[in-house]
C-alpha cells in the first residue's frame, strides 16, 4: 500500500516535529518480528514516552535532513523501526531491553544531536540511569547535609531528656531502698 504525496508530506511533517524535540533517535531492524511482539514493544515505548514508528527510509531521511540528526541518514538501510524521544536514555533502554528478550530485533545505530552512535554505544547508553533517577540522586545528595544537621540538632534535646530520665530512675531506685 503506497502513500499519496499528501500522506507522505504529512508523515514527514509528523516525524520532523518529533525529531525537533528529540535528544536521541535509535534505529533497529525488526525482520521476522511477529505482530504480537511488535505490539508489546509499542506498549513499552508508549509507557516510557518514546515515539516508535516503522517508516520508509526515504521519508525518514527527509525528516532528519537539516536537523542535528542528519548524519544518521547514512545508516538508514533495511526494514527499520525508529525510536525517537526527548529523553536519550529512555529510547535506548526500551529498544535494548526488548532486543535482549527478542533476538529478531537488532539495534543498528543511534544518533544524538550532531553525533551518530553505534549499536554498542546505544547499549552503553541504555545502562545509564534515567533522568528521573539522576534527579532523585541529586536531590538526595543535596538533602543529606541538611538532614544530618537536623539530626544533630535533635540529638541535643534527646540526650538531655535521656539524662533526666536516668536521674529520675536513679532517685526512684535510691528512694525505694
Amino acid at each position: 500500500m503506497s502513500l499519496s504525496l499528501e500522506q507522505k508530506k504529512a508523515v514527514v511533517a509528523e516525524i520532523s516535529a518529533h525529531v525537533a524535540k528529540a535528544q536521541a533517535i535509535v534505529v533497529a531492524e525488526y525482520r521476522g518480528l511477529g505482530v504480537g511482539n511488535m505490539t508489546d514493544l509499542r506498549r513499552e515505548a508508549r509507557k516510557s514516552g518514546v515515539y516508535l514508528r516503522v517508516l520508509k527510509n526515504t521519508l525518514a531521511r527527509r525528516a532528519v535532513s537539516g536537523t542535528p540528526f542528519e548524519k544518521l541518514s547514512e545508516k538508514l538501510t533495511g526494514p527499520l523501526i525508529y525510536g525517537i524521544s526527548p529523553d536519550p536514555v529512555a529510547t535506548a533502554k526500551v529498544l535494548n531491553e526488548f532486543a535482549k528478550a527478542n533476538d529478531k530485533l537488532v539495534i543498528r545505530a543511534g544518533a544524538m544531536p550532531n553525533a551518530v552512535i553505534t549499536a554498542n554505544e546505544v547499549k552503553a547508553l541504555a545502562s545509564m540511569p534515567s533522568r528521573e533517577e539522576l534527579l532523585a540522586r541529586l536531590l538526595g545528595t543535596m538533602q543529606a547535609p541538611i538532614a544530618q544537621f537536623v539530626r544533630t540538632l535533635n540529638e541535643i534535646p534527646s540526650r538531655f531528656v535521656r539524662t533526666l530520665a536516668a536521674v529520675r530512675d536513679q532517685k526512684q531506685g535510691a528512694g525505694a531502698q
